[in-house]
């Protein structure tokens, strides 16, 4: 049960003002009691297909995402405060739960994907960086935040010719000040952010490369 509290039934654990860099923050979340579970990544299409012949290849390589909201916190961020969300835990880190989700989104794509570790010659490979992946009080603790996903990548050839490079970011305002919401916030944002991954990629590799 997700208790209410400063009157808008979100409790935050306040980490200190890292106005600048917030890799400093340390958690105060509260040992004692279980955490809530949440999970923002859409489940893997069903009946998923191996790709057909002549499927362009992709090598994916992860790139780096966001320090403070890499593990199984939620970030939020409010002026320049950080602030995690008590008693509340992704059910993975955040970096594994988005990359799970950019394959399962690959999955349903033209492209294939092809992971480190994976054998198979691909034509391009994609670097993402996930710069952002933050809940932000704009307008105040009591108001209800946007979710903010934001995306660099890059797309190359397999002779590492630049192919273009894109910035990708979405914001999804929660529809309330509680959990449920905000995780709802975080799911819409990132499955549009990675959509615009997936199809920014399929029309800059348009073409299997011998």
């Amino acid at each position: 049960m997700i208790r209410p509290a400063l009157s808008s039934g979100l409790r935050l654990a306040a980490l200190g003002v890292c106005a600048v860099a917030l890799s400093g923050c340390i958690s105060l979340l509260p040992k004692s009691k279980p955490a809530q579970m949440y999970s923002f990544a859409s489940p893997p299409a069903a009946g998923t297909t191996p790709p057909p012949s002549g499927t362009v290849a992709v090598f994916h390589s992860n790139g780096r995402f966001q320090d403070e909201a890499a593990d199984d916190r939620i970030l939020t961020i409010t002026g320049g405060r950080a602030a995690y969300i008590a008693d509340t835990r992704w059910v993975a880190p955040a970096e594994t739960l988005f990359n799970e989700a950019v394959v399962n989104a690959f999955d349903a794509s033209p492209l294939h994907l092809i992971s480190r570790g994976q054998q198979g010659r691909f034509g391009y490979a994609l670097r993402y960086d996930v710069r952002s992946f933050e809940a932000r009080y704009d307008n105040g603790a009591k108001a209800a935040p946007t979710v903010v996903v934001r995306i660099h990548a890059a797309l190359t050839k397999a002779d590492q010719t630049s192919v273009g490079e894109q910035d990708i970011e979405v914001r999804a305002p929660a529809s309330d000040n509680r959990v449920t919401a905000i995780v709802a916030a975080f799911h819409k944002a990132s499955d549009e952010a990675i959509g615009k991954l997936v199809a920014w990629t399929e029309a800059n590799a348009t073409q299997p490369t011998a």
